[in-house]
This record gives structure tokens, C-alpha cells and sequence, in this order.
């Protein structure tokens, strides 16, 4: 019952997401990357430098994707933010975390700082996530 209630969420509540991640993942399937399930969501390498959700689509960098569980536990937790929060899960969390981590001033800032890249609320937050889902330590 939980499965189906889980796959009716995706599919109403985080359509947007779950539009975009499946379109990703098409594109990556056709280039014959790996992946496989992982809790209701898939899980896709990529040719990436980065780890990202999409609603039940999570993609990794090929290394991560094969050598770092506490990685997958992370973005697992991105994943139930966005069924925490259906279609705000675009504005709210993932614009913000690619912002965090894509502007070069604020790459600075947490090198200079030494400030940890998941201490922003939006990865914080999956951490805690992630962990409590799991429960298996998410990366730090």
C-alpha cells in the first residue's frame, strides 16, 4: 500500500520534478548509463561533476554513483523533500541548492569561511531526511 500511495504522490503532487527527472533520465538511458532503484526512486550515473534530485530521479557522478553510499543517502533526502513539498520542491530547494553550489562568490565564501557546503538549509534538511528515511548516515 505505502508503494502505491508513494507512486501516486510522484506522479500528482510532484509532477513538475518528476517531468523534468524522467526527460533526464531518458536522455542518459539512451547514452546506456547505469542505473538501478533505490527506495521508489531511480538512481542514474551521468557524465557530471555533481550529484542532483529530481523528484524520484536521482543522478550521480559515476564515481559517486558506485563508491559513495552516504552521497546516495543525501540525495535520497532531497528526493523526500520533494514530497514534502510537491511543486514548490523547484523554488524552495532545488533553485537554492544550485545557486549554493553553482555561483563562483559563493564557492568563496564557504572555502574562505570554511563553511561546509551542506550546512544551507536545503542540504541540511535533506541530510536529516536522508539519514531519518534510511537510517544510514548521509555525507557531511
Amino acid at each position: 500500500m505505502k508503494k502505491y500511495l508513494f507512486l501516486l504522490l510522484q506522479i500528482i503532487w510532484c509532477f513538475p520534478q518528476n517531468l523534468i527527472g524522467l526527460a533526464m533520465l531518458c536522455f542518459f538511458l539512451f547514452r546506456k548509463e547505469e542505473h538501478y532503484c533505490f527506495r521508489g526512486a531511480v538512481v542514474a550515473s551521468w557524465d557530471r561533476d555533481c550529484c542532483t534530485s529530481m523528484g524520484c530521479f536521482i543522478f550521480m557522478d559515476r564515481h559517486s554513483f558506485r563508491h559513495h553510499r552516504p552521497l546516495l543517502i543525501h540525495e535520497y533526502g532531497h528526493t523526500i523533500q520533494s514530497c514534502f513539498l510537491g511543486w514548490l520542491y523547484l523554488p524552495v530547494i532545488f533553485l537554492p541548492s544550485v545557486i549554493w553550489f553553482s555561483f563562483p562568490a559563493l564557492n568563496r565564501f564557504r572555502k574562505e569561511k570554511q563553511y561546509s557546503y551542506y550546512r544551507f538549509y536545503t542540504e541540511r534538511w535533506a541530510n536529516h531526511l536522508g539519514e531519518k528515511f534510511c537510517k544510514e548516515k548521509p555525507i557531511t
